[in-house]
């Protein structure tokens, strides 16, 4: 077994009663099942978000779907196909008015807050967490205890294949290089006289213009710590406009305001993190006192770390991953020196999924929720180049019986994943099953089942007593144990891949 090798350790907690729910306001109508994840790869994550589940901190919950009063579908876009709808330009438009003139917008936002509302109605962290038993430490001598254990020579070997995947890295997350100006300027074609060169539009030349004067800016101050979305290469007239220009033109030269994006990795290690740290302790507690109404005791500094900064993901680094890693992040939006807002992602392998969004209530009118989503997709598309396979930007859950959260099915083309089968079906064909049932069954193939559905519960990982071993000798050991029901109901949730990795924490 690889000595650097990095595991996943949770606790499962059932389903166990209702809680109130944040978007119906049911007090007991919000069932999930959860368990506290006390470390965890991005993989696996990965993995686990792609079967229903999902983060609040350190707590991964998963709802049970055909009970709950408001099932939650998560929800993916496909960023390398997404076209900005008419309501996403007139935000960049909005923004691009306020950057330019200094402008702010009458009224509130557009009522599309991307601060993932089930966070607000999710369940906290049981009381019964073994935090004094179970930490990192707890594992370091894994390897010898494995040795230990004469019946868990297959286990080994199980395991051990997967260490060839991304391995950790202890160093800081880079900032993500501003790629605004990486495009050639469009080449001048020939006209009717060959002689002279051809008319062009006026805001052809104007962004030249601009593009040419960040070249002699980058070259002059270096690489940049501003996230920009990189313009695609010149295309053909008859195409849409790319997501990138739209941002890029809402970013006008010679403006009232500077709006920056900057990525943080969640780490306080990192001089970046912790110079801004109170900043966001701040901007957190007024968000939720202003938008949520919150109690001050409930947005504390305590409250703030355990919600949006402890996150049980490792950072990793890979060969064919991000420059910036995997892990947790927060995108800091500054503007003219303060933080404005902070959309806490994280990068997975496959995937951009957003997490949280919080921002100063003066600037509600300029709609940065929807500004922050449509600055993540444009991110992972960037993320996309880099990593091929890393396409997809999550948005946490899809609501259809709470009217709030429809908004987020208007980021496509997007895909609702099966509560049954785990397989994705286009948001079109969902919604008409969603109209008629809170509930559905996504998939329309009646014989479609459960690809990954748990085939034999004895293989389930298990930590027990500083030692990884299959449940099945596990059960030997506790002679008459009584957990079998319970590990059965959480290797099905998720999944087969999933139980022969992850270890089940057993006291």
């Amino acid at each position: 077994m690889a000595g650097n090798k990095s595991y996943t350790i949770v606790e499962y907690f059932g389903g166990g009663d209702g809680y109130r729910c944040g978007y119906c306001k049911n007090d007991k109508g919000n069932l999930s099942h959860g368990m506290w994840s006390h470390t965890m790869t991005v993989q696996d994550y990965q993995d686990l978000i792609d079967r229903g589940w999902r983060r609040s901190g350190k707590y991964v919950y998963k709802p049970i779907m055909n009970k709950t009063c408001c099932p939650q579908y998560t929800i993916r876009c496909h960023a390398l196909k997404f076209q900005p709808s008419k309501s996403h330009k007139k935000i960049l438009k909005k923004m691009s008015k306020f950057i330019s003139k200094g402008e702010l917008p009458k009224g509130q936002g557009d009522g599309e807050p991307m601060d993932s509302v089930s966070e607000e109605a999710g369940p906290r962290e049981p009381s019964e967490v073994c935090h004094s038993k179970v930490k990192c430490a707890a594992i370091t001598n894994i390897q010898k205890e494995l040795t230990e254990c004469p019946a868990n020579t297959d286990v080994q070997k199980e395991v051990a294949g997967d260490a060839s995947g991304s391995g950790t890295s202890s160093k800081d997350s880079p900032s993500v290089s501003d790629g605004r100006t990486t495009a050639e300027a469009p080449k001048q074609g020939m006209g009717a006289d060959p002689s002279r060169p051809p008319c062009r539009k006026a805001k052809d030349l104007r962004k030249e213009r601009r593009l040419q004067k960040e070249q002699m800016r980058q070259h002059a101050d270096g690489v940049s710590s501003i996230v920009s979305p990189t313009p695609p290469a010149p295309t053909q007239t008859n195409q849409p406009k790319a997501l990138e220009d739209f941002i890029n033109e809402s970013l006008p030269d010679n403006s009232d305001h500077c709006i920056e994006v900057r990525l943080v990795p969640v780490n306080f290690e990192d001089p970046q993190f912790t110079a801004s740290y109170q900043q966001s302790v701040e901007l957190y507690a007024r968000y939720q006192m202003a938008i949520h109404g919150d109690d001050p005791s409930e947005c504390s500094e305590s409250e703030f770390r355990r919600f949006l900064c402890d996150s049980p993901l490792e950072a990793e680094h890979s060969p064919d991953g991000p420059e910036v890693g995997y892990g947790s992040f927060h995108q800091q939006y500054w503007l003219d020196g303060r933080i404005v807002a902070v959309g806490v992602i994280d990068i997975l392998p496959n995937c951009v999924s957003s997490v949280y969004l919080y921002y100063h209530p003066d600037f509600a009118s300029l709609s940065l929720g929807s500004y922050s989503a449509l600055r993540e997709i444009a991110f992972t598309r960037q993320l996309q180049k880099q990593s091929p396979k890393l396409c997809y930007y999550y948005l946490g859950f899809y609501i259809h019986s709470c009217p709030k959260m429809r908004y987020k099915g208007q980021y496509r083309p997007s895909d609702l994943l099966c509560p049954e089968t785990y397989v994705w079906v286009p948001i079109e064909q969902c919604i008409p099953r969603l109209e008629s049932s809170r509930y559905a069954r996504l998939n329309q193939d009646p014989d479609a089942g459960d690809a990954r559905v748990l085939k034999d519960v004895g293989r389930t990982l298990v930590l027990y007593r500083r030692t990884v071993m299959p449940f099945a000798v596990y059960s030997r050991k506790r002679k008459g144990s009584s957990d079998e029901a319970e590990v059965q109901q959480y290797g099905s949730l998720i999944g087969q891949d999933c139980a022969q990795r992850i270890l089940l924490y057993r006291a």
